[in-house]
């Protein structure tokens, strides 16, 4: 495989993953008071698959501009 499928397919699958954690911060912020005490570890772990799936983008922007 070339770097650039490799790439693509690292993006679909932080695409899948950041989906997912969307969905749990959703799921989490309705059932609110409940669990509350979860808040900033689902944040975190949100937060972070959405900032790697950013750079990953931007890498493969980049590799597919070259």
């Amino acid at each position: 495989m070339s770097e650039l499928e490799d790439l693509q397919k690292k993006v679909r699958k932080l695409n899948s993953r950041a989906g997912a954690a969307k969905m749990e911060l959703h799921d989490l912020a309705e059932d609110l008071p409940i669990n509350w005490t979860q808040i900033r570890a689902v944040a975190e772990r949100t937060y972070a698959v959405f900032a790697e799936l950013d750079a990953a983008k931007l890498e493969l922007a980049a590799l597919e501009k070259a």
